[in-house]
């Protein structure tokens, strides 16, 4: 890569993700890449954890990993690389449906746009948090939030993309449950009633802004947003990805946290959303990891 200390990359790339035949686009960033790099290697992920597989088994070896997918691919790899000694630098291709950590690295959601800015981009450490023994790059989430993700219909999905999750929103906000939780952080224990907790680490959730502005992916904290109830505005505005959440809403309606490390436990035990995905549920111990991988970012973007 001219300029760039990149000599070997690893292009993944989900030939089903997102509603695009993203096939056409594989010769024109293979030919980006071939320009930029002296050697490339190529891999489509063929089943669910293929990613990961990879990343874990190849990722000591390569200088740079190209990814083209979904949020779901990009968590599979994150969770592939983080625990690597060696682990090399990463470029999001946005090809799934949502794209939303690419979002937050104001990443063109073009994909030819997005190879040509990335091959001329800048790093930038990006902070990955822990749970438990899984990691996530985007957000953790319980209640609403992992619900909305369990309620999407895959026909919606389909054929709408990410306006899929705000109908799925919608239809969890009617039906939303209440739990109580334990939150330990910082020598303090928090015991209280809740609709969603949500720790965010990217700036946007299906597609859309967060209305929280205090989050930031190098800022080595997690933020914490514990919403105690489905009828109040603060949860409505997540939910439908509404403008910012104001003073009033935040100190009324919301118990924010900004900590390292975090513990959550509930009465039983709830399913957890890590960028999308739910495979695991509480108790979570959760740990921020500051820098821990590095994105390559279009230049002065970041």
């Amino acid at each position: 890569m001219k300029g760039m200390k990149y000599k070997k990359g690893l292009f993944l790339y989900n030939g089903n993700a997102g509603n695009q035949d993203i096939h056409p686009l594989i010769g024109i960033i293979m030919r980006t890449l071939s320009r930029e790099l002296e050697e490339v290697h190529v891999y489509q992920t063929s089943y669910a954890q293929h990613a990961k597989e990879l990343c874990r088994t190849f990722g000591e070896e390569f200088d740079l990993v190209i990814i083209l997918g979904g949020d779901g691919t990009i968590h599979e790899c994150i969770n592939g690389l983080s625990s690597l000694l060696k682990r090399p630098t990463l470029a999001i291709l946005p090809g799934g449906t949502c794209n939303d950590f690419s979002r937050s690295l104001n990443i063109s959601q073009n994909i030819e746009m997005a190879i040509e800015e990335l091959m001329r981009g800048e790093e930038v450490p990006v902070d990955i948090g822990k749970v438990n023994e899984d990691y996530f790059l985007n957000f953790f989430g319980i209640g609403l939030v992992a619900e909305a993700s369990n309620n999407i219909r895959p026909e919606e999905k389909n054929i709408l993309g990410k306006a899929s999750y705000l109908l799925s929103a919608v239809r969890t906000l009617k039906q939303a449950n209440l739990f109580f939780l334990k939150i330990e952080a910082d020598g303090k224990v928090i015991e209280t009633q809740a609709a969603m907790v949500l720790v965010a680490n990217g700036k946007y959730l299906g597609g859309k802004l967060l209305p929280f502005q205090a989050i930031d992916y190098m800022d080595g904290y997690l933020d914490v947003f514990i919403i105690k109830n489905p009828n109040f505005q603060a949860a409505k505005d997540i939910m439908a990805m509404r403008k910012a959440a104001s003073d009033e809403i935040m100190q009324e309606e919301v118990i924010y946290q900004r900590v390292k490390e975090v513990k959550i436990t509930a009465e039983e035990n709830l399913d957890v959303d890590m960028d999308g995905e739910i495979y695991t549920t509480t108790p979570s111990n959760i740990k921020m990891l500051p820098g821990h991988l590095r994105f390559l970012t279009p230049v002065g973007l970041a």
